[in-house]
């Protein structure tokens, strides 16, 4: 008796107190773990959100800048702003969060002065620094859901598509499924892992690729494009130092074993992006002053999203920049003018094997290029 007295109240003189436990505290609405790659005047964050509440099957996350930050692009999320606020709205596969689950995205942002993590964010409205209101949240004497320890997606990444970010490189030479190559001679041209740009993550690709062809340098990945059976959708982002030159320049090669063993070739000419086939010198577009004003150049300094389709089966090329279709780089088997009547001079049916990121100069033009997120798949990844 006296000792289930004392478990329930305390004899302080003449009053009685009496011990209760502490009120039980619900979840926050979620945990953000920011992870911010700056330099002098812009930054990305990498941004995992992880639900505390109920599952969801869409979420939005908000938050609000204390400086000048404004956004100009992401990616595993629709990111928009008004004045200092930002908000992040789930894509089709990563809007369902069960309680405790995680899921990444990220953005890129300009930026002067003082460059803070933002000090609040709210989930679907709820403040992720506050109690969760949501009635189906678990009891207090529920276990607490454990944190999710599975790899985050990666950057845009479709379901059964090949993906690299890059982030699983240990040093800073290229290992595992990619191996830095020189075709035929090897020069001034250099390629490393490099952790302080990255498009997401903290991880991308740098080549310094110099003038003249003797200074080229590639990665070789002989996995990727393996995946995608005879229609290879291919997506990356790349950020380059140099406006493409006049000559014709290579950043990305693939073996063609129907060709010769020769390479399908994607790069520039004339201060445009175009393919080019090595084993006839075809080019797409056509190098005349109409083909050339149908591509379109590559912006320097910023992350460009490069996506293009080549089909095995029939030859077609379909070819993206930033989400846009470039009307000079589309190959559909019909004659067009300016486009790709050199294309179709001969039957092509391409049998693509390797995929190698880099720079080849064939007379003028050095660039620096980061390369980042790569996803090759049988249907088009996009940018998101």
């Amino acid at each position: 008796m006296l000792r289930r007295l004392a478990a329930a109240a305390l004899l302080v003189g003449a009053g009685l107190v009496v011990l209760q436990a502490p009120p039980a505290t619900a979840a926050p609405a979620c945990t953000v773990d920011w992870t911010a790659n700056q330099w002098a005047t812009g930054f990305t964050a990498d941004v995992q959100v992880t639900n505390g509440g109920a599952p969801v099957t869409s979420w939005t996350l908000s938050w609000t800048f204390g400086g000048d930050q404004r956004v100009t692009n992401g990616w595993n999320a629709t990111v928009t702003q008004t004045g200092n606020v930002v908000t992040a709205a789930s894509v089709g596969w990563n809007g369902a969060l069960a309680t405790g689950a995680s899921t990444r995205f990220g953005f890129q942002a300009t930026f002067s002065g003082t460059n803070a993590k933002p000090a609040d964010f709210t989930f679907n409205g709820v403040s992720c620094s506050g109690a969760n209101p949501s009635p189906s949240s678990p009891s207090p004497s529920s276990p607490s859901p454990s944190p999710s320890t599975s790899t985050p997606p990666q950057e845009g990444c479709v379901p059964a598509a090949s993906c690299d970010s890059f982030e699983t490189q240990t040093g800073t030479t290229p290992g595992g499924n990619w191996a830095v190559n020189y075709p035929d001679c090897s020069g001034t041209g250099t390629a490393a892992i490099d952790r302080t740009v990255a498009h997401s993550g903290a991880t991308s690709l740098r080549v310094n690729g110099a003038a003249g062809y003797c200074n080229h340098v590639f990665v070789r990945n002989t996995q990727l494009l393996g995946t995608a059976g005879s229609v290879w959708y291919v997506r990356y982002w790349v950020r380059h130092t140099t406006a493409l030159p006049a000559s014709h320049v290579t950043a990305v090669a693939m073996r063609d074993a129907n060709d010769g063993n020769r390479d399908l070739r994607f790069g520039g000419q004339n201060g445009a992006l175009q393919f080019n086939r090595a084993s006839d010198d075809a080019t797409l577009p056509e190098q005349s002053p109409a083909g050339v004003a149908l591509s379109a150049p590559l912006p320097v300094n910023v992350w460009n999203c490069v996506e293009y389709k080549v089909d095995g089966r029939d030859g077609t090329i379909e070819t993206w920049l930033n989400g846009t279709s470039v009307p000079g780089l589309v190959e559909d088997g019909v004659p067009t003018h300016d486009i790709d009547s050199q294309w179709l001079n001969r039957t092509w049916r391409p049998a693509l094997t390797d995929l190698r990121l880099g720079w080849e100069s064939y007379g003028e033009g050095a660039d620096t290029l980061w390369y980042d997120d790569v996803a090759v798949s049988a249907v088009r990844n996009g940018c998101q």
